[in-house]
Formats: structure tokens, C-alpha cells, sequence
């Protein structure tokens, strides 16, 4: 293994996440950011999906196991995807990932049994596993490549920042209208994101050619 040749570059900025920094980071990389960000809106804390099978009557000893499965299909699901992402296209795949999460989202909403759960747990983890990856992918995709590391680091301020809101949304809606509305209106914003993905392809890398 030999390092890569490092180009000749500007001196480093005394502080990454300065104005003019984030500015070098492009329209590309924050329409992506933005999209992630009403992405992060539309999915409640997994301790949602564990008052939500409670709610249908799970027993408090077998609540581990909601986690259990949601997990363990998206450790299943997220290598075949990405191997997809890198033949078929990044747009795509993130397109079938959030599709998974408005399914997951509404079954979650409007079931009326444990099994139903079970369904929703599945779709969760399987677009846990087509998503996630890609966010990271895309970060590589659209930050100019001095600045991929402030890259990440913005993204993920955003998405933390987009995390608590929709902790506190989620929750407030729970608290006064109940759990059909917590993943009702998560539906409702994961389609905003899925609109503004499928109008965005720009972000994207051009699909391969077949």
C-alpha cells in the first residue's frame, strides 16, 4: 500500500465550519443536506417502535426484541444494497428507501395487531439498510474533495439538530393525539422527501449506462 499523491492545495482553515467554508461546500452538497434533513423529520426515535408494539399489547420482557428484528434486517439488507447503489445508481435505491419508509410508517400507523408490527418492523429495517449507507456516499458524491471531512461534519450537525426535532415532534404528537399520528405525519414527510429526491436527480451521479 502506497499513500496517494497529495495535490498542491490552499492552507487549511483555521476553523472548518467557517462561512466561507461551508460556502466552498456547493449548492449540490447543502440541496442534499436539506433533503436529509426532512428525511431525518419523517423517522422517529426507534423507541417509538417500541411503544408502538407495547401499545398492541407486547409484553414488557419480549420489548428487546422489537429492536432485535428491526436491527437485524437492516444488517441483513444494508451490504446487498449498497452493492445495488454501486450498479444501479444512488437515486434509485434512495428512492426504494424511503418509499420502504413511508410503508413502514403508515402499516405502523393503521395496525390494528402485533403481527402488523412485525411487517413494520421489517419495512423499517430494510430502509434502514437501503438509506443509511447512501447518506455517507452522497457526502462523497457532492463535497469538493478538500472539504469532504467538513462535509460529514456538517451533515451530521444537521441531521443531530433534524433528530431532536423530530424527537420532540414525535412525541408531542404521541402525547396528544397518539400513535397513529406520530407515524402518520412521519409518512407524510418521508413522501415530501421522496418528492424532492425524484426533483433533485442533479445530486445525484448520472446513472450508469446499460
Amino acid at each position: 500500500m502506497r499513500e496517494p499523491a497529495v495535490p498542491a492545495r490552499r492552507a487549511d482553515a483555521k476553523f472548518p465550519l467557517s462561512p466561507s467554508e461551508l460556502r466552498r461546500l456547493g449548492t449540490r452538497f447543502w440541496l442534499m443536506t436539506g433533503l436529509a434533513a426532512v428525511f431525518t423529520l419523517a423517522r422517529v426515535s426507534e423507541a417509538f417502535l417500541i411503544l408502538r408494539a407495547r401499545s398492541l399489547g407486547l409484553e414488557s420482557a419480549f420489548a428487546p426484541m422489537v429492536l432485535v428484528v428491526m436491527n437485524l434486517v437492516y444488517a441483513l439488507s444494508a451490504y446487498p444494497a449498497g452493492a445495488l447503489s454501486d450498479r444501479l445508481g444512488r437515486r434509485g435505491l434512495f428512492l426504494a428507501g424511503i418509499a420502504l419508509l413511508v410503508a413502514a410508517d403508515l402499516v405502523l400507523a393503521f395496525t390494528p395487531s402485533l403481527v402488523g408490527v412485525a411487517l413494520g418492523l421489517v419495512l423499517w429495517g430494510l430502509h434502514m439498510g437501503f438509506t443509511q449507507g447512501l447518506l455517507s456516499a452522497l457526502v462523497a458524491d457532492t463535497a469538493p474533495a478538500d472539504l469532504r471531512g467538513t462535509g460529514f461534519g456538517a451533515l451530521n450537525l444537521v441531521i443531530g439538530l433534524a433528530s431532536l426535532a423530530a424527537g420532540l415532534l414525535s412525541g408531542a404528537l404521541w402525547d396528544r393525539i397518539g400513535p397513529a399520528a406520530t407515524f402518520a405525519v412521519g409518512a407524510v414527510l418521508a413522501a415530501a422527501a421522496f418528492a424532492g429526491v425524484a426533483f433533485a436527480g442533479r445530486i445525484f451521479r448520472p446513472e450508469p449506462q446499460t
